[in-house]
């Protein structure tokens, strides 16, 4: 089984907000993510012959480790079948990049995750949403996404989801050396 989450705040306050971007992936895969369970949205599909459950946690960012943990605990899932997938401040706006095995890099909703499953060898898929030096870090990720900003998003979302089915498929090496480096 591979989980894949996508990171965000939940609420109507935040559903185009910059932190938001992990959500927003997940609304591009079939199933509603509409059952809840250990504080988190949740559906379990089949894609590709394995089962899939695509998670959106409801604690916030900030404690997002705890609905990763239980979920990973409960079914059993490993670490490295798990890609959380996550805004990245230090990324050119809407591009992608792949990591394994890193620090949380200062993203509070993968510090959580890191402590709550013991391990910082967690597949990441980071979407860029740059960062305005002059707004404060908190207002700036917390700050809606201007029109174009979601149409330029949009655009990618198709290589964002091919990402996902080369995980669910193989692994996160596979699709680093598919997808890293503008491949």
């Amino acid at each position: 089984m591979k989980m894949v989450v996508g990171l965000g705040n939940p609420g109507k306050d935040y559903e185009n907000t910059r932190h938001n971007i992990g959500f927003m992936a997940l609304n591009y895969f079939p199933g509603n993510i509409n059952k809840e369970k250990f504080n988190a949205l949740y559906t379990k599909i089949k894609v590709f012959d394995e089962d899939v459950l695509f998670v959106k946690p409801l604690t916030y960012m900030n404690l997002s480790g705890d609905a990763v943990g239980e979920f990973a605990r409960y079914f059993k899932i490993d670490h490295n079948d798990i890609l959380i997938i996550q805004d990245d401040l230090d990324l050119e706006f809407a591009t992608i990049k792949l990591k394994y095995k890193s620090s949380a890099g200062g993203h509070n909703g993968m510090k959580s995750i890191i402590s709550c499953l013991g391990t910082d060898e967690v597949p990441r898929l980071k979407i860029g949403i740059s960062h305005d030096r002059s707004m404060d870090t908190k207002d700036y990720v917390l700050h809606n996404f201007s029109k174009a900003e979601l149409e330029k998003l949009d655009s990618i979302m198709p290589t964002v989801k091919k990402i996902v089915e080369t995980f669910i498929k193989s692994d996160i090496n596979e699709c680093m050396s598919k997808f890293n480096g503008g491949k």
